[in-house]
């Protein structure tokens, strides 16, 4: 089953949700504002994308650049970055792309093409 972790007011979002339904690729959407995934969730999800820690993080939101996290990261435990990310849905990089065989933060049509 595929799961869309994505904030209704975000454009790239809405562009993402509406390539699936023009794919016809049945998908489940999950609020990431309102239900975004717990750390253990999150490193399950981390585990199988195979991709650094840091591209989980959503650099341009405004939470993110609030918190001052490009500096605060380099300094950081990964047990840290998990506790961070895990806090607010909003410092998780959208929208979330989870299939049973992978995981990928953002939206990249071809990306997404190749993986569904």
């Amino acid at each position: 089953m595929t799961k869309v972790y994505c904030y209704s007011k975000c454009s790239t979002c809405k562009k993402a949700l509406k390539w699936l339904d023009e794919n016809k690729i049945e998908h489940t959407v999950i609020d990431i504002r309102e239900d975004h995934p717990d750390e253990k969730t999150l490193r399950r999800l981390y585990a199988k994308s195979e991709l650094p820690l840091r591209r989980f993080f959503n650099t341009n939101g405004q939470l993110y650049r609030e918190m001052e996290l490009s500096k605060k990261l380099p300094d950081m435990s990964e047990d840290e970055m998990f506790k961070i990310l895990a806090s607010d849905g909003m410092l998780v990089k959208r929208p979330l792309l989870v299939t049973d065989e992978r995981v990928i933060p953002g939206f990249k049509e071809d990306t997404w093409r190749e993986v569904l």
